[in-house]
């Protein structure tokens, strides 16, 4: 996903994106909706986060 669309999710969650990595502001969106803030921690590939929309992201491919 594109910086612009990960600013403009965190916009209509109230998270103010500016001088945050595109890693910080998706944890804060995370953090924002009630989930952990887990972006970018998944070892060794795996995620059990079943429904999370960053997970194309946040994974290598595979």
């Amino acid at each position: 996903m594109k910086i612009q669309k990960v600013r403009s999710i965190a916009k209509t969650k109230e998270v103010n994106s500016s001088r945050m990595s595109k890693g910080e502001i998706i944890r804060a969106v995370q953090e924002a909706e009630g989930n952990f803030p887990c972006f970018g921690t998944a070892r060794d590939g795996f995620c059990d986060q079943k429904d999370c929309m960053w997970k194309e992201d946040c994974l290598p491919p595979g």
